[in-house]
């Protein structure tokens, strides 16, 4: 491996490293602007020079010059020093210097490398250029007079979205950044590029002077728009969430998070439940919590525990279902967590899991999708499978509808019978996969829906085990779309009937309570006969028939436990706290249960943890990915021809949050209508 000198120290590294690399694996700070780890090096700025020995007598690029043995490298001398001045100098000629008024005031490379590296005056007293504002979309504002050509978006749109929608036009100071012909930016994780951009040309649009960074509390948590469990920060201040950044977590979503998780968070304090309701001669009136569990307690009396059925909402914690488990289980009812309509059944955790990890798929070799879009499902998983095809070691074939998934893939038919041809060999990505050493292959919840998914299920298990895919490495992957769903299947809560089956009970008046702890995505107009009790925090579709309306709090007003696709146990934290008599869901199943005469054995979080951890000791290993035994899942049986569906028609909608929000509205507006750009993938290759 290649030896260098960095100021002196020694330093040993991988073959292929950078001197920029070296120096930072030697404790030295090298400043930049166009180079990112995890995009491809481009060497604009030329903020990082530095003295380079044997070499020819001029300043090095240290971000685009590979390390090589013997090399001494100086980043401390007068010309090193020297060199940084000029290059600022020349950066600020024609920046605008409008801090007082930048969004990104506070939070600035520019910023803070100009105090860092600058000599503090310039010489240049020529006109600044002007360069006119950009359209990219509903979510990214552009000031372009103070873009400094780092081409860190672009790179961003190409390697990373698989939208190349952004380039630069024109030479020398007439360059330009732009989307072509003006369009939005036409991807769902469109936002990342403010994150990149390091001088304020690219800043948030919903976010326009609202806050500065030092007004703001940051407040670590999970996202739970999907069910990747994204690890962000939400920036909040009083009783509001400004905004939502994401935090690095290399094993779940590296550094990236989707628009709906940065921006929907606007939604947060549209059409909130922020205090309980009973209805009355057929309307909805307010009422104190007294009045609402009484009503609750009078209705049960008479009510068999076969006649109680409870629903589990997609964006429950743990400590909520738990809560509401114990609670309707000492009534006699049942609880079902799958309101889709998933067939996924909760014996075996490796039957339902993202066995091979989401690092696991920068290993992999062959990934086959069924039933899934993963664009839409989870964009920032998406968006690591194509980091993984580009590396031309990954080839990826889909059955089931053909969509843009940002890189190309093979179509292999629409059909659940494709599935069966690849066990009998009689299929050309049967061949891939037998020579692939970690196949993978993800099962999305447009194949778990259907009457024959538990055959499909099967036929998938069977083909991992025939294909190398069940051994050391467990290539079964479920790609789910609720962050509660793996922690409600770990606790069991599914039901012999399904949704169905409480909904057609209900109908028939088999089912005379509902509880519906903030399922939104199903027909609530089936539950009228029943008497429903909605526990939420948005006024959305469960709302519609309840009989009674309990105001929960949404994710960022509470404490809580949550299970990623991988079933990876991370924790979220209180934010704010919730509006008006809104209650965390845990302590309104609490308090209920005292009136109901059923008391919960817990008075606070912790003792709830306690006895959680008890029953599922999984909950209480947080943020490690399991790794569970194959096992026999899905049942034989014919399957269908009938084509897949996808459970995601409405990204920018998928829950009750998003469909609060104005800037989901906007973006919809925005990637429905003409103004786009489609995900182009043939510059690929």
């Amino acid at each position: 491996m290649p030896t260098l000198t960095v100021d002196g120290v020694e330093v040993e590294v991988e073959p292929g490293t950078t001197v920029l690399q070296a120096c930072e694996q030697a404790g030295v700070e090298i400043p930049r602007f166009c180079y990112h780890e995890r995009l491809s090096i481009a060497g604009n700025c030329r903020m990082c020079l530095v003295e380079v020995t044997p070499g020819p007598p001029k300043p090095a690029a240290s971000c685009a010059l590979p390390a090589g043995d013997g090399m001494e490298v100086r980043t401390n001398t007068e010309k090193v020093k020297q060199y940084r001045e000029g290059v600022m100098e020349f950066l600020l000629i024609n920046h605008p210097l409008d801090c007082p008024i930048c969004d990104q005031g506070g939070e600035c490379d520019l910023q803070d490398q100009s105090m860092a590296y600058g000599e503090g005056a310039s010489r240049y007293n020529e006109k600044r250029r002007i360069v006119k504002e950009k359209y990219m979309g509903p979510l990214i504002r552009t000031i372009m007079t103070r873009c400094i050509h780092c081409t860190r978006c672009v790179r961003f749109a190409d390697e990373i979205a698989g939208v190349p929608s952004l380039g630069a036009i024109g030479r020398g100071e007439n360059m330009q950044i732009t989307t072509y012909n003006e369009q939005a930016f036409a991807s769902e994780m469109a936002g990342n590029v403010v994150d990149l951009c390091p001088v304020g040309a690219l800043t948030s649009k919903p976010y326009t002077f609202k806050a500065r960074p030092w007004e703001l509390k940051n407040t670590e948590t999970i996202d739970v728009h999907d069910a990747l469990g994204s690890n962000v920060r939400i920036d909040s201040r009083g009783k509001a969430v400004m905004r939502a950044l994401p935090r690095i977590h290399e094993e779940v979503n590296e550094e990236w998070i989707s628009d709906k998780t940065r921006h929907a968070v606007d939604g947060l304090a549209k059409n909130r439940l922020d205090r309980p309701y009973i209805k009355k001669d057929g309307k909805l009136q307010e009422a104190t919590w007294e009045e609402a569990f009484g009503a609750i307690a009078a209705i049960l009396q008479g009510v068999d525990g076969s006649q109680i059925a409870g629903i589990v909402g997609d964006l429950a914690d743990a400590e909520s279902m738990y809560a509401m488990k114990l609670l309707i289980s000492s009534l006699g009812g049942s609880v079902e967590c799958r309101q889709d309509g998933s067939k996924m059944g909760a014996k075996h955790r490796a039957g339902y899991l993202f066995n091979s990890g989401v690092a696991g798929i920068d290993e992999a070799d062959a990934i086959l999708l069924v039933g899934s879009n993963p664009r839409h499902e989870s964009p920032v998983l998406n968006a690591r499978i194509r980091q993984r095809w580009l590396t031309r070691e990954c080839p990826v074939a889909n059955v089931g509808p053909d969509v843009d998934l940002s890189y190309k893939v093979q179509q292999l038919g629409d059909s659940a019978a494709v599935l069966e041809n690849i066990l009998d060999g009689n299929n050309d990505f049967a061949d891939v996969l037998s020579k692939a050493e970690k196949p993978m292959i993800i099962l999305g919840q447009g194949a778990l829906n259907r009457d024959d998914s538990l055959a499909i299920i099967k036929l998938a298990h069977d083909i991992c085990e025939k294909y190398g895919g069940s051994g050391d490495w467990n290539g079964f992957n479920v790609l789910h779309t609720a962050a509660s769903r793996v922690a409600a299947l770990d606790m069991g809560l599914v039901t012999d009937g399904g949704i169905d089956g409480i909904l057609d009970g209900a109908e028939k008046g088999d089912i005379k309570v509902v509880y519906n702890l903030g399922a939104d995505e199903l027909d609530t107009a089936r539950l009228e006969k029943a008497f429903v009790i909605y526990q939420g925090s948005h006024g959305d579709e469960g709302v519609r028939h309840a009989d009674v309306i309990l105001p929960g709090v949404a994710y960022t007003e509470k404490p809580g436990t949550y299970l990623n696709t991988e079933g990876r146990v991370q924790v979220a934290q209180r934010a704010i706290f919730g509006p008006g008599e809104a209650r965390e869901d845990w302590t309104i199943f609490r308090a209920l249960s005292e009136v109901l005469g059923k008391t919960l054995e817990f008075d606070n979080i912790a003792q709830l943890r306690s006895k959680m951890h008890a029953d599922y000791p999984q909950f209480a290993t947080v943020d490690a990915k399991p790794n569970e035994p194959w096992a026999e899942f899905g049942v034989a049986g014919n399957v269908s021809n009938d084509g897949f569906t996808h459970t995601i028609t409405d990204f920018w909608g998928s829950n009750p949050i998003a469909r609060s929000s104005e800037t989901m509205d906007e973006c919809r507006a925005a990637m429905n209508g003409d103004n786009q750009t489609e995900g182009a993938t043939g510059t690929d290759g």
